[in-house]
């Protein structure tokens, strides 16, 4: 039997999940701004989609510094922003509305806004 569309009533197939992932254009961003960086300490990083737990997760970066030997930084969406979250003391930092904002705030090696065309 087919339920009928009433007010207040969403079918769950008319549900879009505002869920943002990594694109080709976040990933060269991310090359580029880590090769500009490694003078200023960036030393490497890991785009990932497992959690600890090797369970699917939401797509993340994980971003190492010279000062520490684990990774220090994790840039991960969140709605239609982009959250950083300080991988050492595990608490979030800000929440930024662009990826490239997001890495910029961790070390401003590349000109803020420039992005690449996808």
């Amino acid at each position: 039997m087919r339920r009928p569309q009433t007010a207040g009533y969403v079918s769950s197939t008319n549900v879009v999940s505002l869920r943002q992932g990594l694109l080709p254009r976040h990933r060269e961003y991310l090359m580029r701004w880590l090769q500009a960086g490694a003078c200023m300490g960036l030393c490497d990083a890991d785009v990932l989609d497992r959690n600890e737990y090797d369970e699917a997760d939401i797509e993340h970066v994980l971003v190492w510094v010279r000062e520490n030997a684990n990774p220090a930084y994790m840039v991960r969406p969140e709605g239609m922003g982009w959250v950083l979250i300080d991988q050492i003391r595990e608490r979030p930092i800000a929440t930024y509305r662009t990826f490239e904002a997001a890495l910029h705030a961790i070390r401003p090696v590349l000109s803020n806004g420039a992005t690449v065309a996808a």
